[in-house]
């Protein structure tokens, strides 16, 4: 048997530590992750939002996209404009209905190597309807952000409110603050 010499062991202790390291889930980082959106009110004025209570697990490594993957979801009752009023009317039957549908959830089915990062393709489930969606992100540290336009008509979400009142297309950013493995 042939015994490995101090530079030989460490070197095969470190590749044994970085292959392990990165197949394992990350966690969310709750308190710093969100998910920010914007709208357009009455066709000239922009509504901005934010969600957070957002929990899951992330399997990112840059260099194994093949095994990678997201199960992620925002509590949708955490709903916040800085307007008490509308929050509570954004909670409500007329557009997220959160006491029916808690979570808003993303399952990733794919994630790629693009030009200007990543995108993930998946599952994205909101409001009792699942559609396939394509997310651009980035990799920044331990932050993945990404930000795509979503219809919000495509999940029943103010299905009874005009467009003037609140516009069918919503600028969603996704921020996921990763814990790293202990």
């Amino acid at each position: 048997m042939k015994h490995l010499q101090p530079k030989q062991l460490s070197t095969t202790i470190l590749l044994a530590f970085l292959i392990s390291f990165s197949g394992t889930a990350q966690t969310i980082d709750s308190d710093q992750s969100k998910v920010e959106f914007k709208i357009k009110n009455l066709w000239i004025n922009t509504v901005k939002g934010s969600f957070t209570g957002m929990q899951g697990s992330l399997n990112f490594d840059a260099t194994d996209l093949e095994n990678a993957s997201f199960d992620v979801c925002i509590d949708a009752s955490t709903v916040e404009t800085g307007i008490d009023k509308r929050d509570e009317h954004l909670r409500s039957e007329d557009f997220f209905a959160v006491s029916e549908y808690p979570e808003i959830c993303f399952t990733s089915t794919s994630i790629a190597k693009t030009e200007s990062g990543f995108s993930t393709t998946g599952t994205l489930k909101m409001h009792g309807v699942e559609k396939e969606k394509t997310i651009p992100f980035i990799k920044n540290g331990n932050t993945l952000e990404g930000t795509f336009t979503l219809n919000r008509l495509e999940f029943n979400v103010g299905k009874n409110i005009g467009s003037f009142t609140a516009d069918e297309d919503v600028e969603v950013t996704i921020t996921s603050v990763m814990n790293q493995p202990n």
